[in-house]
């Protein structure tokens, strides 16, 4: 095989859901994290976006309709990760979570990043987001970018929403 790589500037474009009841979907991904609702079809399929993108998020129940969830220990999506463009925008969702009584499965410091984790109403798990400035993300001796999963103050992200 030859050294292909995908060139630098390609993006995941958007995640397509197989959801059991759409509306259920709807009340989680618009009205509870925010995304803009660009179209439906009918009661089966919605398309949803941050900013009026065509859609970061396709909703359908086109084979999935009542289906129950996925069990835990198969196959399949583990999460789709939602980047906030700062720190500040993922301190303003954790405080909707919480005013929402919204559980999560999870919260953690990547060194890269920061990160919040639920599910969705389907069990598909959820990771909201932000980066930290490439500059600061930690490194090994060797240059390889260094991930790691620590504890992340949720109090402290919080403060900023102080200024």
């Amino acid at each position: 095989m030859d050294n292909y790589k995908l060139p630098a500037n390609t993006r995941i474009g958007h995640v397509h859901l197989k959801v059991a009841d759409l509306q259920r979907s709807l009340d989680f991904y618009h009205k509870l994290l925010g995304f803009e609702i660009i179209t439906t079809m009918g009661d089966q399929a919605a398309f949803i976006s941050a900013g009026g993108y065509h859609h970061h998020i396709g909703l359908n129940t086109w084979h999935s309709k009542n289906g129950p969830q996925p069990p835990k220990n198969s196959t399949g999506l583990y999460h789709t990760a939602i980047l906030y463009p700062t720190r500040k925008d993922l301190a303003k969702i954790l405080k909707r979570l919480m005013d929402a009584g919204q559980p999560m499965t999870g919260a953690a410091d990547h060194g890269v990043s920061e990160a919040l984790y639920l599910n969705d109403p389907d069990g598909n798990g959820v990771e909201l987001y932000w980066d930290r400035p490439r500059e600061d993300w930690p490194t090994e001796p060797n240059g390889d970018i260094k991930m790691y999963t620590k504890f992340l103050n949720l109090q402290d992200l919080l403060k900023e929403l102080e200024d």
